[in-house]
């Protein structure tokens, strides 16, 4: 017994375990605040309810997939990420674009995009319903041309006001994720395309989009993972039940937490993770077979 304390003791002292004692206090917190809650998430959504944990494998999933609500949250939810992703990432990399050219009040350009990420999401959803309102700022606006009145937030454009807030947010973060990876393509590469007659598109799309596959990437995943969280500022401008339009994912969830449905919410939890990992893989293929020739 003395003699495996005193290797216990040995072991700690050794530098070997100095880095798993450093990594101890994260590691027990991913255990507790991720790893456990998971698996949980996955017990909760194959029980009939969290009091009689009666096993009923998949009816869960099969119980949330026929729910209406469900199925028109995951349409609008869908709908948004397939509008709002490839702008914030086509607009982002065109905006690097335009700034790597040396264009006049460069500074001041990239300050005045980066401004949003410094607004209170409170304030943010406050101008947006000076503007968007049906008496707000764009229909006095419109009103000058004969246009009739819209009411954004409770009609089928109510999308394009969430889309056009997501870009607004997001745009200026990405765009300096793109401006850096320009800054490190290698300037002898692109003088040597130019001096061989390379045309400006010709550098673009067989030089300088191989060289920025891994930030389009990084831009993609991350734009998808805030077009998820957009429930935050559409709750603040609509509350529980928003006009159907703008009824994403994350009010079924929210309705559900509030039903205390654990297992439906839990249920479509996993759904939804599961049709990220599955996006995120396809995106991680398809930038590997594209910037491979780089890696070469």
């Amino acid at each position: 017994m003395k003699r495996k304390k005193n290797d216990i003791k040995k072991l700690l002292k050794s530098d070997a375990a100095f880095p798993y004692l450093c990594l101890a206090p994260s590691l027990a917190g991913v255990l507790v605040f991720f790893i456990i809650p998971f698996f949980v998430i996955i017990f909760y959504s194959m029980v009939d309810n969290p009091i009689n944990k009666d096993f009923v494998f998949l009816d869960n999933y099969i119980s949330v997939m026929k729910n209406t609500a469900f199925r028109r949250a995951s349409i609008n939810t869908l709908t948004f990420s397939l509008v709002a992703v490839p702008l914030a990432v086509i607009l982002s990399l065109a905006l690097a674009l335009l700034l790597d050219c040396k264009i006049p009040f460069v500074s001041q350009f990239r300050t005045s995009f980066l401004c949003p990420m410094m607004v209170p999401v409170a304030s943010i959803v406050l101008i947006w319903q000076v503007i968007f309102h049906y008496n707000g700022a764009l229909n006095e606006f419109l009103s000058n041309f004969g246009i009739d009145k819209i009411d954004w937030l409770k009609s089928t454009k109510g999308q394009v006001v969430i889309v056009v807030l997501f870009l607004w947010k997001n745009l200026g973060y990405n765009m300096i994720l793109f401006l850096s990876a320009i800054n490190a393509i290698p300037k002898d590469l692109l003088e040597v395309a130019t001096l061989e007659g390379a045309g400006a598109a010709y550098r673009f799309f067989r030089i300088k989009l191989k060289y920025l596959s891994p930030t389009i990437l990084f831009v993609t995943i991350l734009s998808l993972i805030n077009s998820f969280k957009v429930f935050r500022e559409v709750y603040l401008l609509t509350g529980d039940y928003p006009y159907d339009s703008l009824y994403m994912l994350q009010h079924y969830m929210n309705n559900m937490f509030r039903n205390i449905d654990y297992q439906k919410l839990s249920s479509a939890a996993i759904m939804m993770a599961i049709i990220m990992i599955i996006i995120i893989g396809a995106l991680f293929i398809a930038e590997n077979k594209f910037g491979e020739d780089v890696e070469d």
